[in-house]
């Protein structure tokens, strides 16, 4: 038995049912895309042969009528690695559920009818169901031609197959695959009869959520939220070709722009001892040794972007002794990724050593009709064409793994492509499974990294299958030890549900914030971006998934729609500005199921917004988000001194403050104190400080009680909520100087009656709350955004939140003081040894 699990990859058009002979065309030579125009909403045909039929899609495509047995996906499957000889196998197979321990099915007929390579869950395929088991078969017939046995050998390729895999010939089993994201193939010459029909025979297993395995977001049952329908066995295209004994198996490609110079090695089977020869059209040569790394000149060369998506055609030939045994077409893109600071100082993601923010829609690859597989081509190519012509320069890959024309269409579109490992379950992944998801991750790395589109790796999701953070942090490091090319985001949307914490591995800091957009900020050696966003949704009859659905924030009309987008995208500008995040990524491209957040219906028949406005607002954020100019106004100076612009002692006296509830003077830190019960506050009857600019906040405080209340000592009110909370947070059990939704944090749980000082900052400039407790440093947080000017009374004991006087104070207060700039550190701990 052998598995093999290496690159897949081409492109030119064959009938299913039809064996050609063609020369691949080169990359620069093919057809440019042209947008798919949209007919009215079609109803899906029943198409009939030798016994299949398409079942009914709840939705269809514009593509779901286009598909039949002559023409499932009849797209040469591998770009990058191309042959002059191949047999397409998609199209109608025999089917039947396969039991526990069940014997191959050699030489049976089964009863049922599957079009390959549309999963069994999904219309397309005829079947319609979910099984956890399943048989294919079909025969096939191995063209003379190929001299197969004389010198040739027969590769028979799987796309993809969901989950566990086993392939037997003529009744001999020639593969095992474990993976339902990652291609294998296996030479399957020595299992052929020496004529005619040759039996071939899948099993496939898929538990799906059942499991540990990585699934993404399929379920065997969707949730009708955020989870959908899974998609089970074969699922990309199958196909035969012949390669000799000695043969390539697959390329690695790597621009190294500054060197300019393309490294290549030439993977092979049986090539030991044998020499490659790569030719780039419009580039250098290189001749050397199979299986080594070679490095191909690239002198002047144009190079690839978003804006200017150029690629080079790439020929490969396999040399024994001066005669070519093996030769293969490929092509590539010249173009480095990276980091640099900003001219505001800030680390920001580079293209071609430029500066280049990455605005970026969310995209999950499901289908109506065809579930993880796309109808057609052309309808692969279609949520690409729709990113391209709404001004995004980026697509996020939701924990999904595309067939290889998807990242054809990024390259020659010229898209930005982030890539994430598929998620297990949301839990963590069970201890067995672990090594599993490891290797799958480390094999799509293998798989596509001489796709040029791909500029990251993002191995986790928001916590989901992570077991530790130690852990999380040791696989961002492996993934780049594998492919140090690329930017890794070892956790996208760290900051959020079933996150272990921040591993402070990888190049990338991601958060993800609905409605949002998120705002982190970058440090000196890793870049911040926002990982998801938006999420806007609406309603549109007869184009949805089950009748109904939502989306994070729903919206009543289309113009209401468009209008929430911009305003939101404009809020990107300036956390992009003031933040410094290099990337923002909307969520998302079409609907799924009952999400009804998408620029299109799921059905693609249905634009959701006014494009042109769409374009016009992500076009001006890539022109102006790129950290150029003094973005941060500078703060004034402030007033000196430590008494600051509002001191209330309160020794027997309220001085300017109204006391509201009928609070009274104790034992204070100095002198006396005011003693509030919950119930009761002080009222500067004013805004005291400019919240537009730096500001710090002190107060001694003894707590009466510490449990999950949230108590404020010094906040000033705003239309909604506080402008900010001096607290301690109830949720958290410790004091913070918070804004509503971010809490810098002391790291200690405070003991009731014991008297702390407590000083909350506000720096502009660094745009972060800083928390001091006792005079020393207890926490910090990012909170980057500009604040509106005051609106509200500053006030003591209590906070406002959703319109709402809360958080009131139960416990004793003393020595505030209010500052119009931030406090330095010296400053602090002389007020805290002054006891005042």
């Amino acid at each position: 038995m052998k598995t093999h699990v290496r690159g897949r990859w081409l492109l030119a058009a064959v009938s299913a049912s039809a064996l050609l002979s063609f020369s691949a065309a080169p990359a620069s030579s093919a057809p440019d895309p042209h947008p798919v125009h949209l007919a009215a909403p079609l109803t899906s045909q029943v198409k009939a042969a030798g016994g299949w039929q398409a079942g009914i899609p709840p939705l269809a495509t514009p593509w779901t009528d286009k598909v039949g047995p002559d023409n499932a996906l009849p797209e040469y499957p591998r770009p990058q690695l191309t042959r002059d000889k191949w047999q397409n196998l998609n199209g109608v197979w025999e089917f039947a559920k396969a039991g526990l321990g069940e014997a191959v099915p050699a030489g049976k007929t089964l009863g049922e009818r599957v079009l390959v390579p549309y999963p069994i869950e999904s219309a397309l395929s005829g079947i319609q169901r979910h099984e956890d088991r399943m048989w294919y078969r079909r025969t096939f017939t191995v063209p003379a031609g190929w001299k197969v046995g004389t010198g040739n050998r027969l590769r028979l390729n799987f796309g993809a197959v969901d989950y566990d895999a086993k392939v037997y010939v003529n009744g001999v089993p020639v593969a095992t695959h474990r993976g339902g994201y990652d291609g294998f193939d296996a030479d399957v010459t020595d299992a052929l009869t020496a004529s005619g029909p040759q039996e071939l025979i899948v099993w496939a297993e898929d538990l799906t959520d059942a499991t540990g395995q990585p699934i993404g977001k399929q379920r065997r049952v969707s949730d009708r939220g955020i989870f959908y329908q899974g998609s089970s066995g074969i699922w990309r295209t199958v196909w035969m070709e012949p390669v000799p004994a000695a043969s390539i198996t697959s390329l690695t490609l790597t621009p190294k722009v500054a060197a300019g110079v393309l490294t290549i090695k030439v993977n092979t089977t049986g090539g030991t001892g044998l020499s490659v020869r790569a030719v780039a059209r419009g580039g250098g040569s290189v001749t050397g040794a199979a299986d080594t790394l070679l490095t191909l000149p690239m002198p002047r060369a144009k190079l690839w972007s978003p804006d200017h998506p150029n690629l080079y055609d790439l020929s490969v030939s396999l040399v024994d002794r001066g005669r070519t045994v093996d030769s293969v077409g490929s092509y590539f893109g010249m173009r480095s990724v990276g980091t640099a600071a900003g001219a505001d100082g800030k680390l920001r993601i580079t293209l071609n050593g430029k500066i280049l923010f990455n605005q970026a829609n969310l995209d999950q690859g499901f289908w109506p009709d065809g579930l993880n597989t796309a109808p057609t081509d052309a309808a692969l190519r279609f949520d690409l064409e729709q990113d391209k012509a709404m001004g995004f320069n980026a697509v996020r890959k939701h924990i999904k793994v595309e067939p290889d024309r998807w990242y054809y269409w990024a390259d020659k579109l010229g898209l930005l492509v982030w890539q994430d490992m598929p998620a297990a379950n949301t839990g963590p992944i069970p201890a067995q499974w672990r090594p599993q998801f490891e290797s799958e991750l480390h094999e799509m790395v293998d798989e596509h990294r001489s796709w040029t589109s791909i500029i990251a790796w993002v191995p986790f999701n928001e916590g989901w299958g992570e077991w530790s953070r130690e852990d999380t942090g040791r696989i961002a490091g492996e993934v780049k030890a594998q492919d140090p090319s690329r930017l890794v985001n070892a956790h996208s949307g760290v900051n959020c549900c079933n996150s272990h914490g921040d591993s402070g591995a990888g190049d990338v800091l991601d958060f993800h914030q609905y409605l949002g957009p998120a705002t982190p900020s970058p440090s000196g050696t890793r870049v911040a971006i926002d990982g998801e966003h938006g999420g806007f949704g609406l309603r549109t009859a007869n184009h949805m998934w089950f009748g109904d659905g939502q989306a994070y924030e729903m919206e009543p009309s289309s113009s209401v729609l468009t209008a929430k987008y911009v305003a939101n995208q404009e809020a990107v500008l300036t956390s992009a500005k003031y933040c410094g995040i290099s990337a923002a990524i909307y969520t998302q491209i079409t609907d799924v199921e009952g999400e009804l957040n998408g620029f299109w219906t799921y059905d693609r028949q249905v634009a959701k917004m006014d494009l042109r406005q769409v374009r016009a607002i992500n076009r001006k954020i890539i022109a102006s988000a790129d950290g150029s100019g003094a973005n941060v106004p500078q703060p004034p100076a402030g007033t000196p001194g430590l008494d600051g612009v509002a001191f209330w002692p309160l020794d027997g006296s309220y001085g300017s403050l109204t006391p509201v509830g009928g609070p009274g003077f104790t034992d204070g830190h100095t002198g006396q104190g005011v003693a509030l019960d919950g119930s009761q506050y002080l009222d500067a009857g004013k805004p005291v400080l400019n919240t537009a600019s730096d500001y710090s906040a002190a107060a001694w405080v003894k707590l009466d009680k510490v449990d999950g209340a949230f108590q404020t000592i010094v906040s000033q009110d705003g239309p909604s909520n506080s402008d900010f909370f001096l607290q301690y947070s109830g949720a958290d059990q410790k004091f913070a100087m918070s804004f509503a939704g971010v809490r810098a944090l002391a790291g200690f749980k405070p003991a009731v009656g014991q008297w702390y000082h407590l000083v909350g900052v506000r720096d502009t400039v660094k745009g972060e709350l800083r928390l001091y407790v006792d005079g020393r440093p207890a926490g910090a947080v990012s909170a980057c955004l500009p604040q509106a000017a005051p609106t509200g009374n500053t006030v003591i004991g209590r906070g406002k939140y959703g319109g709402n006087p809360v958080d009131y104070l139960d416990g004793v207060t003393d020595q505030v003081h209010l500052y119009d700039r931030v406090l330095t550190d010296s400053e602090i701990q002389q007020l805290y040894s002054s006891g005042n």
